[in-house]
């Protein structure tokens, strides 16, 4: 077996790559509503990512950290492929809009940087970040609740669901959900996503598109081959390979809409991740408008001093 030529240096730190979005949702959807800031404004979502902030960075600083934020579902990729995508999601409201700006300018104040776009969704550029950093020797690590991006996970990468400590490689991806990372986007694309309205094959779960796909491996080879399922040790395996036949259409169509773009072109090569000195007086102003306790005050503080460290 052939190895890597020792070249006497250590190999570049894990990237870290969150996905922003979800957390601040989370925030949003579980933390009450009457949280306001200093003006009155709703500001439940923006603290409690501002928790979620300052354990994360507490745990992995200085390690390289890049935020991904969705901007623009209406006008995304997948909506054009596929207009009913996440057309069960109802859209965001200004008060949710304006405390996402403030989250992605407490983000740039810490130092960090903060990606966008209006064509692609967090997923592709954590996908395209992460295809050309462990290109370039690094492990990837994926800050996320949202089991699409296990798709990613490489031999030496993670995905770490943070405020959970469930943390998944590729052989737990694998157990968890009874695919190699690399069939995911499959998997996903024949038992449909009800989360994201993606539609799938009728009485396929993701229990049975693990077992199609153990079995033939990926969806070209089932779909060349779907005579061969109804002769499967599976329950209703006739009824299943009929379905397949019927609505190969819609598994191509999910397919398209289920697979992470690893290459976008929203993204410039020589983008810089490297982090920066925190902004004091920019974190000093937005501490006074959400109203930061001096409990609160105090451990943010211990963290800039981290970072600055």
């Amino acid at each position: 077996m052939s190895r890597r030529p020792d070249t006497g240096q250590s190999p570049p730190a894990a990237l870290w790559l969150v996905d922003s979005s979800i957390y601040v949702f989370r925030a949003w959807f579980t933390l009450p509503e009457g949280i306001t800031d200093r003006n009155g404004n709703p500001a439940n979502a923006v603290l409690g990512f501002s928790e979620f902030l300052l354990r994360l960075l507490t745990h992995i600083s200085p390690a390289p950290v890049v935020f991904a934020f969705d901007e623009s579902l209406a006008s995304s990729a997948r909506k054009q492929i596929y207009p009913a995508y996440k057309a069960n999601r109802p859209p965001a409201p200004e008060s949710l809009k304006h405390q996402f700006r403030l989250c992605r300018t407490l983000v740039r104040a810490l130092g960090f940087a903060e990606i966008s776009s209006t064509r692609h969704e967090a997923d592709d550029i954590i996908g395209t970040l992460a295809a050309r950093h462990r290109a370039r020797g690094r492990a990837v690590h994926l800050i996320t609740a949202d089991k699409d991006l296990t798709q990613l996970v490489g031999p030496r990468d993670l995905w770490w669901e943070f405020q959970q400590d469930r943390r998944l490689d590729a052989q737990g991806v694998e157990k968890h959900m009874g695919v190699r990372p690399d069939q995911v986007a499959d998997q996903l694309a024949l038992a449909g996503d009800k989360v994201d309205n993606i539609p799938g094959v009728p009485g396929i779960g993701m229990a049975t598109a693990a077992r199609l796909l153990r079995r033939f491996d990926n969806l070209d080879t089932l779909l060349a081959d779907v005579d061969a399922v109804g002769t499967m040790q599976l329950r209703g395996a006739k009824r299943i390979a009929a379905l397949l036949d019927a609505h190969r259409e819609t598994v191509h169509l999910a397919r398209r809409l289920t697979g992470i773009d690893c290459d976008i072109d929203d993204l410039p090569r020589g983008l810089d991740i490297t982090s920066s000195p925190p902004d004091r007086d920019t974190l000093g102003a937005l501490m006074e408008q959400l109203g930061f306790d001096t409990s609160r005050r105090i451990r943010w503080q211990a963290l800039v001093s981290r970072l600055e460290g």
